[in-house]
């Protein structure tokens, strides 16, 4: 099987010979890649990927010829979108990740009032770009033509307040409070807001719900906040096979 490798480039047609940016050149480096070896690429802006032949080989460049494309249909067919209050210590990362692998379309990092991680300026500038590089490796490995957006860090109120009215798509909330899951929607995409280790607070969850997010609950367990949304990516997405 070929290396696969996102190239923050827009691919095609057929026979373009291209130069592939320093962080796909550095990943053929480190695979020993050789000229007339084969690169599975993909640039995140549609549903294919491309088989690609290495022409040359240098230092700090690395030339290929995208030699054919295959349409993949890996993506949810109801789009899910996560909205979360970060967890603590390097669990965003676990999330991220995984919320990838399992077909999330886009992350939204939050903080609210119980927030453990605070972010703002610079140090939260790279964050996003450190779990915008986790999203991609993670579409590289399992199979996904597309790259999640990770958002900016926001927090909750500000989040909420840039909201555009919800249209056709589903909202929910992951409360404690809440009894169990409504019937899933026949056509549409989900948003899904959830909290920190602590939960939201009461202020919050009602502002939540005035922009038309339903309490939604997972059962009787009380689950981390890195699981819960996971948990009802994974329901959302195998209710789809």
């Amino acid at each position: 099987m070929s290396a696969r490798l996102y190239v923050d480039l827009p691919l095609g047609p057929e026979g373009q010979e291209l130069d592939l940016p320093p962080g796909p050149t550095r990943h053929a480096q480190v695979l020993r890649s050789q000229p007339g070896d084969v690169l599975t690429l993909f640039d995140g802006r549609s549903q294919q990927e491309w088989q690609a032949e290495v022409l040359a080989m240098g230092r700090s460049v690395v030339r290929v010829r995208l030699m054919s494309a295959r349409l993949l249909q890996h993506e949810l067919a109801q789009a899910f979108r996560l909205a979360l209050v970060m967890p603590a210590n390097d669990r965003m990362d676990f999330l991220v990740e995984k919320a990838t692998e399992l077909g999330v379309a886009a992350i939204q990092p939050l903080m609210s009032e119980r927030s453990v991680l605070r972010l703002s300026g610079e140090r939260a500038d790279k964050k996003v770009a450190h779990w915008q590089g986790v999203a991609q490796a993670a579409a590289e490995q399992c199979g996904r033509a597309r790259v999640p957006q990770v958002a900016a860090v926001r927090t909750l109120p500000q989040w909420l307040a840039e909201l555009p009215p919800a249209g056709g798509e589903a909202r929910w909330l992951l409360s404690p409070q809440a009894q169990g899951l409504p019937a899933r929607p026949a056509q549409g995409a989900l948003w899904s807001l959830s909290g920190p280790e602590g939960g939201l607070s009461a202020g919050e969850e009602a502002a939540a719900q005035a922009q038309g997010f339903q309490p939604v609950g997972l059962g009787p367990r009380v689950l981390r906040a890195d699981t819960a949304p996971l948990a009802l990516l994974s329901w959302w997405g195998l209710a789809q096979l």
